[in-house]
């Protein structure tokens, strides 16, 4: 048995655990709901029908009030995931005001052999509080004449940002291991987990040159200030159905580590206890035992005190117009024990417009506000009908409690 094949899920088995005996354990009213406001403010708009805004993603930086730091980047949209330099826009006032977008070159392409090119995209930046520096990870893609290279290397891709002259570092590519299965391995649109000692728990998925099939993993890095580098890995997930899992997200909540994932037929999320070893996934569920009807769309988390929140697109929000139901945009509080989404909290962050938002962000600004970051994905032609215009928005949730 190889090395992915040892943790390989068989879907029968997933099915039964997200609706078995374990979800009946604890009364549904047993997880204390979190309340808070809501307000959805638009940062920009409009598009010039051949390029559009995507993946904005943004970082804060402690300081009164919160500097607030959001990439994002151009897709052709003639193409297929082809990207081009991240820009930047800036708030220093908590969103009254915002600067750009700034296209910065240090993040833009670069020319590699044969004629093709590689970027860096599916950005996120964080800081990072043991060093006090603003640290972005996403990974590359190669492009040869505006098409992505069949068979490529792909890397996890970071930078650091300088807030002083609103500068990044040129982006750096995190070496692993020199074995087949990394030859694709990168951190693409991933949360990650930074611990007390500085220590960044980066969730990647990877596979092998000719593999069809993606595993996840999370890589445990060491990072000075500039530098981010390999120090050991954990468990290998994957599960045999097509893509495997990718765009795995981490999350630490009230003394454990819960990790969302996905491919093309669903979500998934499992837990575990050191941030690297995890219990088998299940799909993810509504607390009924529903199947949540999240697919092909990646998740993201948000942890306020020990409550435990998931975003998520899915189907069945009168949305069949979307490109893979990928809108609107909501959240719900998780039941952590049971691994299973609260229906009853459900609620819109960013509202449907025919554009698609699965690919988005989480910032905690600061210790009242937490802002989910998403623009309108312009694809496929056709979904401006609906009243999408390449809106990037800020979800601000203002906490209660």
């Amino acid at each position: 048995m190889n090395h992915v094949a040892a943790r390989t899920l068989v879907m029968a088995s997933l099915a039964a655990l997200c609706t078995g005996a374990y979800a009946a354990e604890t009364p549904p009213g047993d997880v204390p709901r979190v309340s808070y406001g809501l307000q959805l403010d638009t940062l920009r708009s409009g598009y010039d029908k051949e390029t559009c805004w995507v993946h904005s993603r943004a970082g804060a930086i402690p300081a009164d009030p919160p500097i607030v730091v959001l990439t994002m980047q151009r897709l052709l949209l003639s193409g297929s995931d082809i990207f081009f330099a991240l820009n930047e826009m800036r708030t220093d006032d908590l969103g009254r005001t915002w600067t750009g977008p700034v296209e910065h070159e240090t993040l833009g392409r670069r020319n590699i052999e044969d004629g093709a090119v590689e970027v860096v995209c599916d950005f996120t930046p964080k800081w990072h509080a043991k060093t006090g520096k603003l640290l972005g990870t996403g990974h590359s893609a190669q492009y040869r004449d505006n098409k992505l290279v069949s068979v490529r290397r792909r890397w996890t891709a970071y930078a650091v940002y300088d807030p002083a002259n609103r500068a990044w570092t040129p982006w750096q590519c995190l070496e692993m291991p020199d074995v087949p299965r990394f030859f694709n391995a990168g951190a693409g649109s991933t949360q990650r987990v930074d611990l007390p000692d500085g220590d960044v728990l980066l969730p990647i998925y990877f596979k092998a040159r000719e593999e069809k099939q993606n595993a996840v993993t999370v890589v445990r890095c060491r990072f000075n200030g500039q530098t981010l580098s390999y120090v050991e890995h954990g468990d290998e997930l994957t599960i045999p159905v097509q893509r495997g899992f990718v765009e795995p997200s981490l999350a630490f909540c009230n003394g454990r580590y819960f990790l969302t994932l996905r491919n093309d037929e669903a979500g998934y999320v499992t837990s575990g206890s050191d941030g690297l070893h995890f219990d088998e996934p299940v799909t993810w569920c509504f607390d009924d035992g529903q199947e949540l009807g999240n697919y092909n769309t990646q998740q993201h988390w948000v942890v306020r005190n020990n409550a435990l929140f998931l975003v998520y697109t899915r189907r069945g929000l009168n949305n069949d117009h979307v490109f893979r139901h990928r809108a609107p945009l909501v959240m719900a509080q998780v039941d952590p024990r049971r691994l299973c989404v609260l229906r009853d909290t459900e609620r819109v962050l960013v509202p449907e417009r025919g554009a698609r938002l699965g690919n988005f962000g989480v910032v905690d600004v600061n210790e009242s506000e937490t802002w989910v970051t998403v623009a309108e994905w312009m694809q496929p032609a056709g979904c401006e009908k609906y009243g999408s215009d390449n809106s990037v928005y800020a979800a601000r949730i203002r906490w209660n409690d």
